[in-house]
């Protein structure tokens, strides 16, 4: 049985979703144990919004699913890497394929990746 520790940071804990092929880092949600079960459940990466305050399954608006390929957990069991197929273009809301398309360069942030897709068409 897998046991998470999930009291460590007040029942979420930080899941990153990697690219399983290339192994660019696309995004950072959180999950609740209701996440995780239906993440493992479904092999549909699945996040706890800290805004909304509920459960989303990545793609649900977008159609850019996150099929879960292989699931890893720290060594102190307080944090999730999915390694994922991402289907149908970018991770961020924002139109990027991944949500660290900025860098600092000379204490400025620049974006340093082109938009994917167009937000306004996605989620309307």
């Amino acid at each position: 049985m897998i046991k998470l520790d999930f009291a460590k940071t007040n029942g979420l804990i930080p899941a990153i979703a990697q690219d399983y092929k290339t192994g660019e880092v696309l995004m950072l949600g959180f999950m609740n144990s209701q996440a995780f079960d239906k993440t493992i459940r479904t092999n549909k990466a699945t996040y706890y919004s800290r805004s909304r305050q509920q459960l989303w399954t990545k793609g649900e608006t977008s159609g850019h699913v996150q099929k879960v390929k292989e699931i890893r957990v720290d060594c102190d069991n307080d944090t999730i890497l999915l390694k994922v197929d991402q289907i149908g273009g970018g991770a961020c809301h924002k139109g990027y394929k991944s949500c660290f398309f900025s860098k600092i360069e000379n204490n400025n942030l620049k974006i340093v990746e082109s938009k994917i897709f167009d937000p306004k068409e996605v989620y309307k």
